[in-house]
């Protein structure tokens, strides 16, 4: 089975393209794949971006945080293809939010559960692009796909992931994922 992991930036914020309802007019900065059967990242500039729609049709499972409610949105500002109906995904935020009730952030999931932090966050990733430090954007992107994948795997392998609750209390979620398909 080939899960893919990916995660996108953009070039622009929400404010800059008229509101959360534009995400097509956001731009996508770069893309980051995980390929498990090819045991290998890739980074997509925009130029490049549909080989990065390419890579996830083929996939068997795309898995990402948050992916069907902002990155797919981003990427359909670029083809005409339904991606939320054409591939088969696993978003890590919707999955914690059915169990848990909450929409917590990656760095929260990651922290509580693996004892990792997020390097930055997606307003970094649009000041460096404004100042073209593409390779700052590209290690942030591959950081934040490694981090997705470690939290998915922890969930499929521990049927449980962590996360820290408004009151900075932890909460287990018990998780019923196998290899990213609810069970």
């Amino acid at each position: 089975m080939n899960i893919v992991y990916f995660d996108l930036e953009t070039q622009r914020t929400a404010n800059d393209v008229g509101g959360w309802d534009k995400k097509r007019n956001m731009g996508m900065s770069l893309g980051v794949t995980y390929s498990s059967s090819l045991n290998e990242y890739r980074i997509y500039p925009e130029k490049r971006v549909d080989d990065l729609i390419q890579q996830l049709l083929r996939a068997d499972l795309v898995v990402g945080f948050n992916v069907v409610n902002f990155d797919y949105e981003v990427l359909m500002g670029y083809t005409i293809l339904d991606l939320p109906h054409q591939l088969q995904t696993f978003d890590l935020l919707v999955e914690v939010e059915k169990v848990s009730g909450n929409k917590p952030p990656l760095d929260n999931i990651a922290q509580a559960t693996l004892g990792v932090r997020k390097t930055a966050d997606g307003v970094d990733a649009i000041k460096w692009w404004r100042q073209k430090r593409l390779l700052e954007i590209a290690q942030y992107c591959c950081f934040d796909v490694k981090v997705t994948k470690l939290v998915h795997e922890h969930g499929v392998r521990n049927r449980e992931l962590f996360y820290t609750d408004k009151f900075n209390r932890k909460q287990r979620l018990e998780i019923a994922w196998g290899n990213g398909f609810r069970v």
